[in-house]
């Protein structure tokens, strides 16, 4: 099936190479200047047409074998997809053409891929702040692309910026390791930042910051070709560098030995302001990440585990489209657990199943009139959003149906090989699911058991069923449950004394790590909502609602808002909606749509007219991609 959130016709004609001259204006907050277009002419074509949203196309120019002409035309703009830009060849060009190339000259205009931060809304509070998010199908307001997964490129990019640019790619000019900003001064002169990406990549992947930031490289383990370090704002780097030194490039290793050796030379992290609206997103070279793992204790780390193997499982393995999405995050949070089982123990592996469950089961319940939304593999509407259908599903129930499929067909024994062949068979190409299923059974044809365990699998149920539950019941290791599941009882049961009689003590959490305390929390949600004289001990108990871990502090403020009509969330509303946007103490904005998301549907649920003037009153500090998911609840 055509990709159906793009106008563009990359099935007859496609984008192999794309060379970007990029100049970035702060003060009128846009990009501009050109994008050059190599082309392979799949069919014989009269026309290239390209996704773009809200761009303005100063022109464009066709270059073939008998000169340069110039025609295009911008298409009626459709809310989801925006405006195809359609560009006309003086003849048709017959397939295997050797030499089309295409050169855009733009702007952007409010660019939904960008978002541009104030010196305030930074760390520093001195410079601004630029930074983009393409995925799913925002590249198209970047710059005039061919927005699907199924079209794969290399890129080169020069961008002239009055402060450090970053991109996802290898930086040629000026180094990293030199003076920032080629040693010119911040904010007032201009540096010309050199990129190249030679591995194909997928549209989305596509990524650009520029703001003032600065780099400290990790130690790679010997006989390693890549590299690997972290950006971040200069008040911030020291704690960034302490935060990911230890275990980024140990877990580049470990993932190594899983799947094949890492190809995109440079792996390094952008420490991002906290508008940011994810926890990572794997852009390739250089993964973004939110400033909420900066805990100081390492606790959070883990969660580059998962961009990292994106690098193999979605940057390298890439979905042909959106229907297919759960192939990049399906298989990507499989393998970040069975590294937890690498690095730590078999029964993190399966806390880790765990703690994931219960973001599952809290969005399958919300999608319950839009059931198509429960399934693994969508069969999008053409030009429908697919953001809609953004949540932990892709991710959870991906996740879970790999597992199934390794203990159905024999355990790691049988499937680790298989992974290794996975990733061998189909790195650097675009795939649908059938075309993994089918390799699936092609590479266990010549064994009968294995056949037998496929052929019994509920392929149909897993893929487009629909419904709250698992298609079959996945049992976890508990281990680590334990002593937070014994925890959440006791207070449950304490319901009917009075506080001043409760037997717990701050200690209760100290043979805890961040982990379970968060199963505790999130145990809590089980059960009925507690009254607000206990959530109110269980707040100043154990440090709950002023701890800086948000992932902790989220589940407390889902437990205390648990009931929307009770006194507690009455309450605890507005102090959940004052820390989601930064209004408290800590004066930093929660842009991850992991936390603004579920608190705002939570104090929405207990004080309408509260989530709506404390969103409107802070709007312009979330990112694009987040205001048009929060409004949606």
């Amino acid at each position: 099936m055509s990709d159906p959130t793009t106008q563009s016709n990359y099935e007859e004609i496609a984008t192999t190479a794309l060379s970007l001259d990029w100049a970035i204006d702060f003060d009128a907050t846009k990009i501009s200047g050109s994008a050059v277009h190599s082309l392979k002419v799949l069919k014989n074509v009269d026309k290239v047409a390209f996704d773009t949203s809200d761009l303005k196309i100063d022109s464009a120019e066709v270059s073939l074998d008998d000169g340069v002409t110039f025609a295009f035309s911008l298409g009626e703009s459709h809310v989801v997809m925006g405006s195809a830009l359609t560009i006309s060849f003086p003849n048709t060009v017959n397939a295997g053409h050797p030499g089309v190339k295409v050169k855009v000259s733009y702007s952007t205009n409010e660019s939904k891929a960008l978002q541009w931060l104030d010196p305030q809304q930074t760390q520093g509070k001195i410079h601004p702040f630029l930074f983009s998010q393409c995925q799913p199908i925002y590249a198209r307001a970047l710059v005039p692309i061919q927005d699907t997964p199924s079209v794969k490129i290399t890129y080169t990019a020069a961008v002239t910026s009055v402060l450090p640019v970053l991109m996802s790619a290898r930086r040629i000019s000026p180094l990293s390791t030199g003076p920032a900003h080629d040693g010119k001064v911040l904010g007032k002169d201009s540096v010309t930042y050199e990129y190249n990406q030679p591995m194909p990549i997928p549209s989305y992947l596509l990524a650009i910051a520029s703001g003032d930031v600065v780099y400290r490289s990790f130690k790679v383990p010997e006989g390693k070709t890549w590299t690997s370090g972290v950006w971040a704002e200069p008040g911030l780097i020291d704690a960034a560098e302490w935060e990911f030194k230890e275990d980024t490039t140990r877990f580049l290793e470990a993932e190594e030995q899983i799947t094949t050796d890492y190809k995109f030379g440079v792996y390094d992290l952008l420490v991002l302001p906290p508008a940011f609206p994810y926890g990572g997103m794997e852009n390739a070279c250089l993964t973004f990440v939110t400033p909420t793992l900066l805990t100081g204790d390492r606790s959070l780390v883990d969660v580059v585990v998962h961009e990292i193997t994106h690098s193999w499982f979605g940057n390298g393995i890439t979905h042909a489209n959106a229907s297919h999405f759960w192939l990049n995050e399906g298989w990507t949070t499989y393998i970040e657990r069975l590294l937890q089982q690498t690095l730590h123990s078999p029964a993190h592996r399966g806390f880790s199943f765990l703690i994931g469950s219960k973001m599952l089961y809290d969005d399958l319940e919300l999608y319950k009139d839009r059931p198509k939304y429960q399934r693994l593999q969508i069969d999008f509407e053409k030009g429908e959003d697919p953001d809609d259908a953004y949540s932990s599903v892709p991710y959870e129930k991906g996740g879970n149906f790999i597992l199934h499929l390794e203990r159905a067909l024999g355990g790691l024994d049988v499937f680790l090989p298989y992974v290794k062949h996975y990733v061998a068979t189909f790195l650097g190409q675009s795939i649908t699911t059938q075309q993994w299923k089918d390799d699936l059974f092609a590479y266990f044809s010549d064994q009968a058991e294995v056949t037998k365990a496929l052929n019994e699998v509920r392929w149909d149920d897993w893929l487009f069923g629909e419904g709250v539950t698992l298609p079959v019941p996945i049992e976890y290791d508990m281990t680590l449950a334990h002593e937070s599941y014994v925890l959440a009882q006791r207070w449950d049961k304490s319901r009917s004394t009075e506080v001043s009689k409760l037997t717990f003590d701050a200690s209760d959490l100290n043979t805890m790590d961040s982990n379970q305390k968060i199963v505790f929390l999130e145990r809590l949600q089980s059960f009925a909502a507690l009254p607000k004289t206990h959530v109110d001990h269980l707040a100043t108990l154990y440090g709950l609602s002023s701890t800086p871990n948000a992932e902790i502090r989220l589940r407390f403020y889902q437990v205390a808002l648990l009931d929307p009509s009770s006194e507690a969330s009455t309450e605890y509303a507005r102090e959940a909606a004052a820390w989601v946007v930064g209004e408290d103490n800590t004066g930093i904005v929660k842009g991850r749509m992991k936390f603004c998301r579920p608190v705002f549907r939570a104090v929405y649920a207990a004080n309408e007219r509260l989530a709506k003037e404390t969103y409107e009153r802070n709007k312009q500090a979330f990112h694009p991609i987040a205001q048009n998911l929060i409004e949606k609840v």
